[in-house]
């Protein structure tokens, strides 16, 4: 971005903000380039001035949140401000009898145990998933076990011009691997949960994260599913996963990346891999299934820019 819109865009907000901020490093596939304008405000209304002048000035805005589920590009992102909502207004979490408070900004499985230790239960199946709460939302975040908009009560969200508003439950619609939320910045969320012993509450998370420990990389720098399962119609109901699996792509690699050889739907990297690496194996996974099986699989992973 030119110095001088930067400028004019942070000017007088005191909101911290850097410059040339390596964002391989906060991401979980560890690739990618530096964004040009890394900005963490402390508060809503820091977020909701900065929200304004970039929607007036027209300048792109990136929320970042944990840095799963997404590809940073090789060469960054130059074309907006990046923005992450990490500080303590928007990671707060507290628990009002059987609900759950939460700023978006929270670590997911953090919220996770949090809710097992008060006995609160419903949060179980996202045991293991990556992420903050905010990026979860966006993306209906899930799997076999269940997910997350399943035990949504409410979400705070902000619009691009800096207003603020709710959505209540049944304003609210949750599909596969999507959400209703529209606007850019999500705040907080309430959590509708079922109040059970803490022990077995406890016991159900350590089940399901144990069986996605033995059945994914989950130590290997990865994003999480690389591809949505496609509609059961078109792929006789097998999986993204089970798909790649049959077309014998299982250890494919480019570069330093390459489809894990525990689940087929990850693609993990290695020390000195690129994100070009990583999209040159997206890309002839799609090929090789859409040849083999007629399937276009459609990326779940984000790319920035």
């Amino acid at each position: 971005m030119d110095d001088a819109l930067v400028a004019d865009v942070l000017a007088g907000l005191d909101v911290p903000h850097e410059r040339d901020v390596p964002l391989g490093a906060i991401t979980w596939y560890r690739v990618g380039g530096p964004a040009a304008v890394l900005a963490r405000p402390t508060s809503w209304d820091q977020l909701a001035t900065l929200a304004r002048r970039c929607h007036q000035q027209g300048v792109r805005v990136y929320v970042l949140g944990g840095g799963a589920n997404l590809l940073v590009a090789d060469q960054g992102v130059s074309d907006g401000v990046v923005v992450r909502l990490d500080a303590e207004a928007f990671t707060q979490l507290s628990v009002e009898g059987p609900r759950l408070r939460v700023g978006a900004g929270h670590d997911l499985f953090k919220l996770v145990l949090a809710a097992a230790r008060a006995g609160l239960a419903g949060l179980e199946p996202l045991a293991g998933i990556p992420g903050t709460v905010g990026g979860a939302l966006r993306m209906n975040a899930g799997g076999a076990f269940g997910d997350v908009g399943a035990s949504v009560s409410a979400v705070t969200v902000m619009a691009g011009d800096g207003q603020v508003h709710g959505y209540e439950r049944d304003e609210l619609v949750f599909g596969y691997r999507r959400s209703s939320i529209a606007e850019p910045y999500i705040l907080e969320a309430v959590f509708e949960l079922e109040q059970r012993d803490p022990e077995e509450v406890s016991r159900r998370v350590k089940e399901i994260f144990s069986y996605k420990k033995a059945s994914q990389p989950m130590a290997s720098a990865s994003a999480g599913c690389a591809f949505r399962n496609p509609p059961r119609e078109l792929a006789g109901g097998a999986s993204a996963g089970a798909l790649i699996d049959r077309a014998g792509l299982k250890g494919h690699r480019h570069g330093a990346a390459m489809v894990s050889p525990v689940h087929a739907n990850f693609i993990a990297t290695e020390p000195g891999a690129t994100a070009a690496d990583v999209l040159a194996v997206m890309e002839h996974v799609q090929r090789t299934v859409a040849e083999r099986f007629g399937v276009q699989l459609q990326r779940e992973v984000v790319l920035w820019p």
